[in-house]
């Protein structure tokens, strides 16, 4: 059973840094094309950032150069440095697992129609 736990949520001001964990268990972590997405009350989950299994890697145009994502396939974990935080990234963040499949690679990586798995998410609160 898949199953992913996020942490390292929390509040800070803005220009400060975060870094959220996404704890994978119950698949093979290699095989899988991974992903961030935020939410905010009254707006659908948008993609944020995304990582397949040759790590390339795929960014939101409002976070490229201050978001990094990146695994750790021996701790079967996911990450999300968050840097130059500003309060329009507030939102409840969600890691996100889906198998590549036979295709070998992950189309359309920021739709989070493609992901079948999810946590239960993790709030980040960026005050001005």
């Amino acid at each position: 059973q898949v199953q992913l736990v996020e942490s390292g949520g929390g509040s800070v001001q803005a220009g400060g840094s975060l870094r959220l964990s996404c704890a994978a268990s119950g698949y093979t972590f290699s095989n899988y094309c991974m992903g961030w997405f935020r939410q905010v009350p009254g707006k659908e989950r948008e993609g944020v950032a995304a990582i397949e299994p040759d790590r390339y890697t795929t960014y939101a145009d409002s976070v490229k150069g201050r978001f990094t994502i990146s695994q750790d396939s021996a701790k079967n974990t996911l990450y999300l440095q968050m840097n130059s935080l500003k309060p329009e990234d507030t939102g409840m963040y969600y890691c996100a697992a889906d198998p590549v499949g036979w295709i070998g690679y992950c189309p359309t990586p920021l739709n989070l129609r493609r992901y079948n798995y999810w946590g239960q998410g993790t709030q980040v609160t960026v005050s001005s």
